[in-house]
C-alpha cells in the first residue's frame, strides 16, 4: 500500500535530462504555458505517453477486441476534448502532441478565452478563486477541463475582477 506521507510520483523523469534540445523545448513549453516547474510538464508527458501506449496495444489486439476498446478509448479522448474529430482512429492518437494536453488544462483555457491577460494571470486567478466551472470554484491550475465544461467557465459572482470588467 505504501506510506501515505510519501505518494507516489505521478511522473517519469525524462532518460537524458540534459539535452540542450530538450532542454529548450521544455523552457519553452513551461513559459508558454505558464507552468509552475517542469514537474507539471513532465506529468502532461506520462498522461501522454500512457494514451499512446494504450492506442499502440490496441493495434496489435485482433480486430473484434479492437473495435470495442477502440470505440470506447476514442469516446473517452472526445470527452475530455483532447481528440476533437468525430472520425478520429487510433492513428489519431499515436499523432498526439504536448501541447494537445497542455491546450485543455483550466490554467490555458482561462488564458485563450480572454478572461486572464497571461497564462501567469490566469493561474493567479485560479489559485486565488476567481475562477469557476459551472457552479464550483476551482484552485487547481492543471485541472483537465472536459469539453462539455468549457462554455462554463468563467469569473465567480464575488471576484472583484468582475466588477472591474463591469465599471468598464
Amino acid at each position: 500500500m505504501g506510506d501515505p506521507k510519501k505518494p507516489r510520483k505521478k511522473y517519469t523523469t525524462p532518460k537524458m535530462p540534459w539535452r540542450s534540445d530538450q532542454l529548450s523545448q521544455e523552457l519553452y513549453l513551461v513559459g508558454t504555458y505558464g507552468l509552475r516547474n517542469k514537474h507539471e510538464l513532465w506529468k502532461a508527458h506520462t498522461e501522454l505517453s500512457k494514451m499512446r501506449k494504450q492506442a499502440r496495444t490496441l493495434l496489435a489486439e485482433p480486430p473484434e477486441i479492437r473495435i470495442k476498446v477502440e470505440k470506447k478509448l476514442l469516446s473517452s479522448l472526445s470527452r475530455r476534448g483532447i481528440i476533437t474529430d468525430n472520425k478520429a482512429s487510433v492513428d489519431d492518437v499515436l499523432d498526439l502532441t504536448i501541447e494537445n494536453l497542455l491546450e485543455r488544462r483550466l490554467q490555458t483555457i482561462v488564458w485563450r478565452k480572454g478572461i486572464a491577460v497571461s497564462s501567469y494571470q490566469a493561474r493567479q486567478m485560479i489559485n486565488h478563486r476567481h475562477i469557476m466551472v459551472g457552479d464550483r470554484i476551482l484552485t487547481r491550475p492543471g485541472y483537465m477541463v472536459k469539453r462539455d465544461e468549457e462554455e462554463g467557465v468563467r469569473l465567480s459572482e464575488s471576484s472583484p475582477f468582475r466588477k472591474q470588467i463591469m465599471s468598464t
